[in-house]
């Protein structure tokens, strides 16, 4: 019996190792496409190694396409238009892509391989993003989960952004991941001071970033980002505002909120802040700070589910029914919210209820 377990398991083993083999020498055959080229915009060549992913092939070249999931395919935002070359979708590009961007060629960067000569077409904004070497400055803990992480820009040193983009924090290789990967966090701190960056990172399990973060990065540390990216940011106009987030969704609107004191605005501005229980919430003296700072400016935290020993006085319930409660007609206001999708679905249609346009909301969801 024991000497047959010990075959089977042999020869199990044997059939891996060919299996194995067999995929190295498919790659180095049938999946090597040798050199290709890139077209960028009509004006831009590159020459790339073919069969990698595109979004891997820009990076490489220092052309940085936006991806909140860093390539995982989970996020859909590193969407390009691929004008010539780009064959069929690919499955997991179908659930991102609409049938409005298929008659566009829009494509996920991140599945779809570059094989052979491509024309892409991105936004010119995005040959203004860097790629920034930063020193680990401080890392502070906000809550049982988050981390604040302030990084000082080395080279460059400085950072031209908006309050409310994000950065692609660069993972090395560890434990988690064989190579070095992105992930994309917004920026906590105001855009006036050009040699940092704040980050919050709240704790994923098993979340390959947010592990490396709160397990291993140290302050002193080096760390890689790249950035700016993304149109949440305060749009110039007179209108109030009402601002909706949990967790480290706090970062975008902490940066936008100091930025409006700043430039010293006059708007009417309301803070909705949803939490599960105390120990979720932070900074709550730095936003009572900056209601003293904007008299226009109230902070309205609640908690979901309040503990006993919680002891909370303040709102209690979603946060979506505490907007509602206690808004009045939106109409003339514009929405600003960052948080998980569901989150985010479920504050557009109470802020819509309110009667706010849907083009006056502006929201960064969480992949």
């Amino acid at each position: 019996m024991l000497i047959t377990l010990s075959i089977s398991v042999l020869v199990i083993t044997l059939i891996s190792m060919v299996l194995a083999l067999l995929m190295v020498i498919a790659d180095g055959t049938v999946g090597n496409y040798g050199e290709v080229h890139i077209k960028i915009n009509g004006k831009k060549d590159l020459t790339v190694r073919g069969g990698q992913p595109l979004l891997k092939a820009l990076n490489a070249e220092g052309v940085f396409i936006p991806s909140a999931c860093g390539g995982r395919g989970s996020c859909g935002l590193c969407k390009v238009s691929v004008i010539e070359g780009g064959g069929a979708y690919l499955p997991t590009e179908l659930p991102w892509i609409s049938e409005e961007e298929k008659k566009k060629n829009i494509r996920l960067s991140c599945q779809f391989k570059v094989k052979n000569d491509v024309s892409i077409q991105i936004p010119e904004e995005l040959f203004s993003v860097r790629q920034f070497e930063t020193k680990v400055e401080s890392i502070v803990d906000l809550t049982h989960d988050i981390k604040q992480v302030t990084l000082k820009l080395i080279d460059p040193p400085t950072i031209d952004c908006k309050a409310g983009q994000f950065v692609q924090f660069q993972v090395p290789e560890y434990e988690l991941t064989d190579e070095a990967v992105y992930r994309a966090y917004s920026m906590a701190s105001v855009p006036s001071d050009n040699t940092h960056v704040e980050l919050e990172i709240r704790l994923v399990p098993n979340g390959i970033c947010t592990t490396y973060v709160h397990k291993y990065l140290k302050e002193g540390d080096e760390v890689t980002i790249n950035g700016p990216y993304g149109d949440f940011f305060l749009r110039d106009t007179d209108n109030p505002i009402i601002c909706i987030a949990g967790g480290s969704g706090m970062a975008p609107i902490k940066s936008i909120l100091l930025d409006m004191i700043d430039k010293k605005s006059t708007r009417k501005a309301r803070y909705f802040f949803g939490a599960r229980t105390k120990k979720d919430l932070f900074l709550l003296d730095e936003m009572k700070e900056l209601e003293k700072l904007m008299p226009s400016f109230t902070f309205t935290p609640a908690l979901s589910e309040p503990q006993e020993d919680d002891k909370w006085e303040g709102e209690v319930g979603l946060i979506t029914d505490v907007v509602r409660n206690l808004s009045e007609n939106a109409k003339d206001s514009e929405a600003y919210l960052c948080g998980s999708p569901g989150m985010i679905d479920a504050c557009i249609k109470v802020l819509k209820e309110l009667g706010m346009p849907e083009e006056h909301i502006y929201y960064d969801k969480f992949a």
